[in-house]
């Protein structure tokens, strides 16, 4: 039966903890595995752009033997000009994988029910799931176990990146605050803190919503931050969402908070001076470009487990 990847949730625990060390494993040995996917194609369905997953799941293509091809759907929105359920079907003849970056986690659902080989959520607005395995990876590096984490998060808390951390964190058994602030706009959607609910009941992890950065911040282990200008967000709320979210920059009195070996993270794009200071983003804490640089072998490891290759 075909598998695909719509949140961090759509894998148990132990099939993450299999991604992860598959992803280390080929970060340390990449030519062991350059005809892994040999013949096989990647279709990439892009209605957002991005930097950093185009050239990974592009470059993660190549390194293994096979072949992406990038397709912008700005011009022709999926579903306008033929429905979703035709794009899927056809799609799936020629290629062995269908990735895509939405804006409506919808549209990516309905590719996942129609097509008949994996599809790989790239970003909707329901999760970030190649992300947040590839941040897993970075701290598993970096803190040597995924036992025991306490993980912080500050900003919007409304939005994609939050969501799969937060679902990581309860699959996991972490502890995650997410700090942010009050109001349906900024807090994460009921959805979400319900499947959160059931997933930490089973692991035992600890997570909270609260609205007072110091206290999130206080003996963690990675602290994180996303964009408080995500995309869609209107020139005319940009100035009330920068007060909204002050409290909750990530600067150096915060990483004080947190213990000494705490690392800071940050998915990328960033802006100093706004989500971060840049004394933090570019301080010997920060490990934001070893966390963009596993895009890469994490990717690489979705795409072997989802062709039955791991």
């Amino acid at each position: 039966m075909k598998r695909d990847l719509l949140t961090v949730s759509s894998f148990s625990r132990a099939e993450c903890a299999k991604i992860i060390e598959a992803a280390i494993l080929i970060k340390k040995t990449p030519e062991a595995h350059t005809s892994a996917l040999a013949h096989k194609t990647l279709l990439m369905l892009f209605e957002k752009p991005s930097l950093r997953t185009r050239l990974s799941f592009e470059v993660a293509m190549t390194q293994l033997g096979g072949h992406a091809i990038f397709y912008s759907v700005k011009d022709s929105p999926l579903g306008k000009k033929e429905n979703i359920h035709d794009t899927a079907k056809c799609a799936a003849r020629f290629v062995d994988v269908i990735a895509a970056r939405v804006f409506n986690r919808k549209d990516v659902q309905e590719l996942a029910q129609h097509a008949e080989v994996p599809v790989i959520n790239m970003l909707d607005d329901f999760g970030h799931p190649c992300q947040i395995l590839c941040d897993v990876q970075t701290i598993r590096e970096k803190k040597g176990t995924l036992e025991g984490i306490k993980l912080a998060y500050f900003g919007d808390a409304r939005n994609n990146v939050t969501y799969d951390l937060m679902r990581a964190s309860a699959l996991l058994g972490w502890t995650i605050d997410v700090a942010c602030p009050a109001g349906n706009e900024y807090t994460p959607e009921e959805e979400v803190v319900r499947e959160v609910e059931r997933l930490a009941a089973s692991s035992g992890a600890k997570v909270r919503i609260i609205h007072d950065a110091a206290e999130a911040a206080r003996g963690a282990d990675v602290l994180y931050t996303d964009s408080w200008m995500s995309y869609g967000i209107e020139p005319g709320k940009e100035e009330a969402r920068k007060s909204a979210f002050l409290p909750f920059q990530v600067n150096a009195p915060l990483m004080r908070h947190a213990k000494p070996d705490a690392i800071f993270m940050n998915c990328l794009p960033a802006i100093r001076g706004m989500e971060q200071t840049a004394d933090v983003i570019d301080g010997p804490q920060s490990v934001v470009f070893d966390q963009a640089e596993n895009r890469l072998h994490v990717q690489k490891a979705i795409l072997l487990f989802l062709l039955g290759k791991l």
